[in-house]
């Protein structure tokens, strides 16, 4: 995870994310940096564009805000609203699926 957040801070400061700089930033950490890390977080991450990345992780992870209570809904309301949330949470676990995916890559 700490390659990761090595490249992040990069990303942050707006330097170039290349095996030289992750290494300064790894090493600055503590980190004794591993080369084949490096070297596949470099290239994992040469044709992402990471703020489009950020901006649709930011999405997914923001929790809908809590609702007042509501009158009592017809039977036919209740399974479109329970159909809604069943595709909500289908699609939450796709998001995290697909970023937990990226995250493997770094360890």
């Amino acid at each position: 995870m700490e390659y990761v957040y090595a490249a992040l801070l990069l990303h942050r400061a707006g330097k170039e994310i290349n095996e030289e700089n992750v290494k300064k930033v790894l090493s600055a950490a503590g980190v004794n940096p591993d080369e084949a890390r490096v070297k596949a977080l470099v290239a994992a991450l040469g044709e992402v564009n990471i703020d489009e990345v950020l901006k649709s992780a930011t999405a997914v992870a923001m929790a809908p805000a809590a609702q007042a209570p509501q009158p009592a809904e017809k039977p036919e309301a209740k399974e479109e609203k329970k159909k809604e949330e069943k595709k909500k949470e289908e699609e939450k676990k796709e998001a995290e699926e697909a970023l937990a995916g990226l995250s493997s890559l770094f360890g």
